[in-house]
């Protein structure tokens, strides 16, 4: 949520629906000084394959509803915003509370699942969204960092 509340904190301070690259960059390093001018690249770049903004002729604007973020009072990121989120580990905690399961229980499932129905010719992300799907745990908002992992192997 910090994350979330990062990207939005320049649309909500602003008021303003859509902003340009280096008013964000400005906003993030040097008026509110929360990050390096390095960091707040960063940040942007992984809020759009996060998809949380987008960017259309230069401008940068939210996909989500900023009006529904509250920012508490003497808010600043930590470090924690620019570690990379991992997909799987998260889907395997979602289906892990569907289940009321170990998150090593629905790995050992997965692993089973991987060598005795697949022969071991399915990647363990693929094995965790038939899980998901089995355990009827809404995985769409993944897909993307799933499909990006496996594009990786």
């Amino acid at each position: 949520m910090t994350f979330r509340i990062t990207v939005a904190a320049p649309f909500k301070h602003t008021r303003k629906t859509g902003m340009r690259k280096n008013e964000l960059v400005y906003y993030y390093a040097l008026d509110r000084k929360w990050m390096s001018t390095e960091q707040a690249n960063l940040l942007l770049r992984r809020a759009e394959e996060e998809r949380l903004i987008r960017q259309e002729n230069g401008v940068f604007s939210p996909l989500f509803d900023v009006a529904g973020i509250t920012i508490p009072i003497g808010f600043k990121p930590t470090s924690a915003i620019f570690e990379q989120h991992d997909p799987s580990a998260e889907l395997i905690a979602r289906i892990a509370r569907a289940k009321n399961m170990q998150e090593t229980d629905i790995v050992a499932e997965m692993n089973k699942l991987i060598r005795d129905r697949f022969d071991g010719n399915l990647l363990p992300p693929a094995a965790l969204v038939l899980l998901a799907k089995s355990a009827q745990v809404p995985f769409e908002d993944l897909q993307d960092g799933l499909l990006q992992s496996l594009q990786k192997k």
